[in-house]
């Protein structure tokens, strides 16, 4: 049974070796997606503490400001909220510095794996959404 169109032949053999670099293909792909919701994610909860800190600022320093620690909220000084609020911006910074790189080691290994196939393959294999 042939599934390509009528006067069209595939002569191109697969080999172990061309299924485990498809199936990694596969795999990358996942786990970009999964990276990418990951970094909406992060960028998302940056934009958040962004507002929070200037809304902040707004605050009379001696006032007591509720501040979410895990699960609970604790009183705190305006003056440690926005340090601690600042700390958290640098640390959610460095989470998405890491996720952006291992997205742009996938995005490498993406495109050599891209172009092994299809210079195999050519129009016989389709690597795009």
């Amino acid at each position: 049974m042939e599934l390509l169109p009528q006067g069209q032949r595939n002569n191109t053999h697969v080999t172990f070796e061309d299924q485990q670099k498809i199936n990694e293909f596969s795999k990358l792909i996942m786990r970009k997606d999964t990276i990418a919701q990951e970094l909406t994610l992060q960028k998302q909860e940056k934009e958040y503490l962004d507002d929070v800190s200037l809304e902040i600022e707004l605050i009379d320093e001696d006032d007591p400001v509720q501040y979410k620690v895990g699960d609970l909220f604790i009183f705190m000084k305006q003056s440690q909220v926005a340090a601690q609020l600042e700390d958290d911006v640098q640390c959610l910074d460095h989470k998405i510095q890491i996720l952006e790189d291992r997205q742009g080691d996938i995005d490498s290994r993406l495109d050599t794996l891209k172009a092994s196939l299809y210079a195999k393959f050519g129009d016989n294999i389709n690597l795009e959404r």
